[in-house]
């Protein structure tokens, strides 16, 4: 099965319906990049009128993870995959869409083959900036993902 984001979208429906509820939906991924959107809307809202930090995680840990899963996928191997730090900062109130974009395939590419070669867990950060429709800045996230071939 290749991954789409139409198929991530469904994913989220069903695995994780309260991020499909609060509008976070995958525009593109491919094998270096994911990009995720979510638009400020009432539900998603905290009571400074702006999106809740919560979303902004939600959104922004999909697009780190949807790479990790969509490289386990085209390994071929049996992965498990958690996230085990994060760290966030916000600049600005989210307003309106926000776009959020990790680009660090290679990276994941990297881990897997280490994990797969030596047998043991590995550790990596991913990346994934929130960018608002005038194109500022207004969070970004660090996830600190951990892989490990299954037995």
């Amino acid at each position: 099965m290749k991954f789409t984001s139409r198929k991530l979208n469904y994913f989220l429906a069903l695995k994780l319906p309260s991020a499909f509820l609060m509008g976070v939906r995958t525009k593109f991924i491919d094998d270096s990049k994911c990009i995720v959107v979510v638009k400020h809307r009432w539900i998603n809202q905290n009571p400074f009128n702006s999106m809740f930090w919560a979303v902004q995680g939600m959104a922004a840990e999909l697009a780190t993870g949807a790479l990790v899963m969509n490289k386990i996928k085209t390994s071929n191997k049996s992965v498990s995959m958690l996230v085990i730090n994060n760290q966030a900062s916000f600049n600005k109130k989210a307003k309106g869409l926000i776009t959020f974009c990790c680009t660090q395939g290679l990276d994941v590419d990297t881990a897997i083959q280490k994990a797969i070669k030596t047998r043991k867990a590995q550790r990596f950060f991913l990346s994934a900036a929130g960018v608002d429709s005038n194109g500022d800045q207004v969070c970004s996230f660090d996830f600190q993902w951990s892989i490990k071939l299954k037995s």
